[in-house]
């Protein structure tokens, strides 16, 4: 039995019709229930749905064998997996945002809003920028307005929040896509499952992009 973790809600709607395309349908998905586990012994595979940030820790741990989870979770808290697929879907920015009227004194140690502190330590490390990080788990927009920090590093799709909030992108860190991940054991020793999933997306996107 192959245990897939999906990452609940839209972007985890897309990536079952891909393992369904794939040819790993589980027909009990589609009930409208508040199950969060599904399986089709036929097929040999079961899914769980997970909030989209433990995907990878579900995965690490080898509750599941594979899993998708979003290249941000990814980098910030750099699991012990395999990274085997970019889905090419859910994508989006990890950027520096501030407000309108900001300007950055490097003579001043930078305040820095996020809940991505991994990320954007190592960001402004390399740019050898002084930081303060000020860790937070929600509504990151109003940090720098309150004047609790100068910027914030967080997820940008298509920015209409900041500028609702009088923010703007000032700096763009990298681009964030949603992964295809295997446990690393798993992917040893359930290796043919995994390939004629991967070998099945692989072409899904290749149609998709011709």
């Amino acid at each position: 039995m192959l245990n897939v973790a999906l990452p609940k809600g839209r972007l985890g709607e897309k990536v079952y019709a891909m393992f369904e395309k794939a040819g790993f349908e589980c027909p009990s998905i589609h009930e409208n229930n508040r199950k969060l586990i599904f399986e089709n012994p036929e097929k040999g595979i079961r899914y769980f749905w997970v909030k989209p940030s433990d995907v990878a820790i579900y995965v690490e741990h080898g509750a599941a064998d594979i899993g998708v989870a979003g290249k941000d979770i990814l980098l910030e808290y750099a699991p012990e997996v395999y990274e085997l697929l970019d889905l090419d879907i859910g994508k989006c920015r990890m950027a520096v945002a501030a407000k309108n009227d900001f300007y950055d004194d490097p003579q001043k140690t930078l305040r820095v809003a996020t809940k991505f502190s991994n990320i954007a330590k190592k960001f402004y490390t390399e740019q050898g920028r002084d930081i303060d990080i000020i860790h937070l788990n929600g509504s990151i927009e109003i940090a720098p307005i309150l004047g609790l920090s100068d910027v914030i590093v967080d997820i940008v799709e298509t920015g209409t929040t900041l500028k609702e909030n009088n923010l703007e992108v000032v700096d763009t860190i990298v681009p964030i896509s949603a992964r295809l991940i295997a446990n690393k054991s798993s992917f040893k020793f359930k290796n043919e499952q995994i390939e004629t999933i991967i070998r099945s997306m692989t072409e899904q996107m290749e149609a998709k992009n011709d």
